[in-house]
């Protein structure tokens, strides 16, 4: 049995381990992961640039990638704890945003300001048991290629959305967007896709 199945399978070492990567009521690596594995598990590419002032809660279990000529800005907040983070070629991604795995960000794509992305949920069916600590699920969220998500917005567990659509600023994305759309609202609604055939944006009645 690999060395890592075996610390999986045993609640014992499984507890140590995670005792040596993350401090106690903390959900970040403590600082000799971050300097000694990090770098040579994730991949960041050339002409990235991640602002210092960003909270990088990225763990070796997990993907954490960084396509090149990408921009992350201050303040923003990515945790791969649950779920590999991929981000695309000349992705931008603004100030202040939480990122949570697994998710995939496509290229040149934009997302604003005081955005949040989680594919985490956790289980509350118990009422005896308070709901963080309880059973995390994991749904992949997929920004496709080409896309803007608009300031203030929520993206939630196991939403698909296409290339080039935007999504309004304060938007809630519950559902599956189709390509080339516009979606607004709480929960968000797509109003706009476009026609092939007229070559032009249409209202969605």
């Amino acid at each position: 049995m690999p060395v890592l199945d075996k610390i999986k399978s045993d609640p014992f070492l499984k507890k140590i381990a995670l005792w040596l990567l993350i401090p106690k009521n903390r959900y970040s690596p403590r600082l000799w992961v971050k300097l000694f594995l990090n770098p040579f598990k994730h991949h960041k590419g050339k002409g990235a640039i991640i602002r210092r002032r960003s909270r990088l809660d990225v763990f070796p279990f997990k993907a954490f990638n960084v396509g090149k000529n990408a921009l992350i800005e201050d303040f923003t907040v990515i945790n791969n704890a649950v779920g590999d983070v991929n981000i695309g070629n000349d992705v931008v991604i603004g100030l202040s945003n939480v990122i949570i795995g697994p998710v995939n960000i496509g290229n040149n794509t934009i997302i604003a300001q005081h955005v949040v992305i989680s594919a985490l949920n956790h289980q509350y069916e118990d009422i005896h048991v308070a709901p963080k600590n309880q059973k995390v699920l994991t749904k992949l969220v997929d920004i496709g290629e080409d896309v803007w998500i608009g300031a203030n917005s929520v993206i939630t567990a196991g939403v698909k959305i296409g290339k080039h659509c935007i999504i309004g600023a304060g938007s809630v994305v519950t559902k599956n967007i189709d390509d080339y759309s516009v979606a607004v609202g709480n929960p968000a609604v797509i109003v706009k896709r476009y026609n092939w055939e007229t070559k032009s944006w249409e209202k969605v009645s």
